[in-house]
């Protein structure tokens, strides 16, 4: 495969796949109709930081498989990657709110091992990964808040 596609793929794959699941989901997402806690956005903020999130973890990925072969750190970028795209599917999808809980902490974990795996061979890789981070603590908090009020 040509290199251009090699690096337009890891790239732009978070981008795609995240479109991807909101285009499925559309029509099912009922965050508008939930009780919220203080200092939820409006859902129309949503699409576009994760655009922006995406963007930032396909250019984090594309400047670590510059220089680094495909290894464990390549398997759990890929792994949170899954995890954060199934969390939109059980929680407005299948709305099992609980479960959802445990699901995005569990994407906290796999994202934090991810930046300190990055950090360890490519320092950039894993500063361009920490407002995700940060983001899904917030989701956390937007997760438990939605759970415990509704």
């Amino acid at each position: 495969m040509n290199q251009k596609w090699i690096s337009f793929f890891q790239i732009f794959l978070p981008v795609l796949l995240g479109t991807l699941v909101g285009f499925l989901l559309s029509g099912r997402i009922d965050y508008s109709l939930l009780e919220k806690p203080p200092l939820s956005p409006p859902g129309v903020v949503f699409p576009i930081v994760w655009f922006f999130l995406y963007l930032l973890m396909g250019i984090s990925y594309y400047l670590f498989r510059k220089e680094e072969p495909f290894g464990r750190e390549s398997v759990l970028y890929y792994l949170q990657l899954g995890v954060n795209l199934l969390w939109s599917i059980v929680f407005f999808l299948f709305q099992w709110r609980l479960f959802s809980v445990f699901w995005i902490l569990l994407l906290d974990f796999l994202v934090g091992w991810l930046i300190w795996a990055f950090y360890k061979k490519k320092k950039i890789s894993s500063y361009l990964l920490v407002p995700y981070f940060l983001w899904i603590l917030f989701a956390t908090y937007l997760t438990i808040g939605i759970y415990l009020l509704n």
